[in-house]
């Protein structure tokens, strides 16, 4: 089944806007007012040139401390590679302005798989002036390192490490530090669910990585290791209880189609059986119930 990066960074940034903000834009989240916070409905744009269809990923309606008039927040989330990246975000900028007629603050969240240098300006010019400089406010998570963000309590933080720049041989420490995190946050346990979903989803240890997890979690302090085994436990008690209710489902569908496959083929041997009774040879059933001869033979045989 395909991972839905979208839907998983969309609700994350907007469980957690005003630390996203906080994060990695402070004097952006000095300014804003979160008293006047709303999340708009989903804006899909058109290329009338290239037949596609975009829809922004995320856009809050919201106010600067101090002044009465509204701006917008739109948020973008970009995991692929894509050469007019920038010129999107002047596209979207536009329209959205089109639409709304307020000020509008672009951000952009790239989470490639490998460091990269992205553009964060779609400019126009001619040999005789410059007619157009867009910017906008970029947040390229490969090149973060993810120890500088270990300290902050941040929910945004501690998610999102699953996207920084770790290597595979920091991958034990990583989860440790990320569930240190995730004992101090102090979450209700949806909130506490959704970042662990979000960092498994992209952290993944195998059997013997998990083992020596759970070794170093051991080590730690008496107050501490509790709770982070705790946590383990009940993560896993969960999935396995969800694992097990899908397994129940599964079953019971495939114990259905099983009913169901049965019953037909008992029909069908009763009326073959019936056929043959009154004469009929087994090449003219054949025909008649769309067997072959053998399968007809083999029915009346049982």
């Amino acid at each position: 089944m395909a991972i839905d990066h979208d839907r998983l960074f969309k609700e994350l940034i907007r469980t957690f806007f005003e630390e996203f903000l906080l994060l990695f834009f402070p004097d952006m989240h000095e300014h804003i007012d979160f008293h006047h916070l709303s999340f708009l409905s989903e804006e899909l744009f058109t290329d009338v040139t290239a037949g596609e269809k975009y829809r922004v990923d995320l856009l809050v309606e919201t106010k600067l401390k101090g002044e009465d008039g509204l701006i917008i927040v739109h948020v973008e989330t970009q995991g692929y590679v894509q050469p007019s990246f920038a010129e999107r975000m002047f596209l979207y900028f536009s329209r959205l302005y089109e639409s709304y007629r307020t000020r509008i603050v672009p951000i952009a969240v790239f989470h490639y798989d490998s460091l990269r240098e992205e553009p964060s300006v779609f400019s126009m010019e001619f040999p005789f002036g410059e007619v157009l400089q867009f910017r906008f406010f970029p947040v390229a998570l490969r090149k973060k390192q993810w120890r500088e963000y270990i300290r902050q309590d941040n929910p945004v933080a501690a998610a999102l490490l699953s996207q920084m720049g770790y290597t595979e041989r920091e991958k034990v420490e990583l989860k440790k530090e990320f569930l240190r995190m995730l004992v101090r946050l102090e979450l209700d346990e949806a909130r506490q669910r959704l970042l662990l979903g979000f960092f498994e989803t992209y952290v993944k240890l195998t059997e013997e990585e998990e083992q020596q997890l759970q070794s170093e979690v051991k080590a730690m302090e008496t107050k501490e290791r509790e709770k982070v085994l705790e946590l383990i436990i009940s993560y896993e008690q969960k999935g396995k209880k969800e694992g097990l209710e899908e397994g129940v489902k599964r079953g019971l569908a495939q114990g259905m189609k099983q009913g169901m496959e049965q019953g037909m083929k008992q029909g069908m041997k009763r009326l073959i059986q019936t056929m043959a009774q009154k004469g009929m040879t087994a090449a003219e059933i054949a025909q008649l119930v769309d067997l072959s001869e053998e399968e007809v033979r083999s029915l009346l045989s049982e």
